[in-house]
């Protein structure tokens, strides 16, 4: 169980840590005069990932599970997603953001993982809401978070797309 608290507390400290940094390059862009899209949606995605660790809690917790027999094959794939992830966001610079923020006539950014393809962040979230569940034996977690993420990044990634072309 210590392993699984001391897990959860390194992932929820680094998500809090994001949202400073989202919030603060939001605030950069406006000034800049970016727009927001999707600005309704965006509760909704938040809602999906809160749902994301209630669910992994809960199933933890309830089924008594244990971490997966390939617990070190698991904590490599995450945190080679915890290094893509954060080889996006220092390549986006103010750019990143956990809200869709598009500042209009920008130029793309070219850089780190976005060199070789497009999206890495959300790359990165696809191995997490799939890896971390499964590190610690929460398969409902990882399989119906996986399925709903789908759904969520598939729209997600348009609404972005749409936005940058404008």
């Amino acid at each position: 169980m210590i392993y699984f608290v001391l897990f959860l507390v390194f992932v929820v400290f680094q998500r809090i840590i994001e949202l400073f940094i989202s919030k603060r390059n939001a605030k950069l862009m406006f000034l800049k005069g970016a727009g927001e899209f999707d600005k309704k949606g965006y509760p909704y995605f938040i809602i999906m990932h809160t749902a994301f660790f209630i669910s992994l809690i809960f199933e933890y917790v309830y089924f008594n599970n244990q971490p997966n027999k390939l617990w070190i094959i698991l904590i490599i794939v995450f945190f080679a997603a915890q290094f893509l992830r954060y080889w996006a966001i220092i390549s986006l610079g103010i750019f990143w953001n956990t809200r869709i923020i598009v500042l209009k006539n920008a130029e793309y950014v070219t850089k780190g993982p976005y060199k070789y393809f497009p999206h890495p962040n959300y790359l990165a979230v696809i191995i997490e809401i799939a890896a971390i569940p499964i590190l610690f034996s929460c398969y409902y977690t990882a399989v119906i978070f996986s399925i709903i993420n789908i759904f969520v990044l598939k729209r997600r990634i348009k609404l972005e797309e749409n936005a940058l072309m404008i």
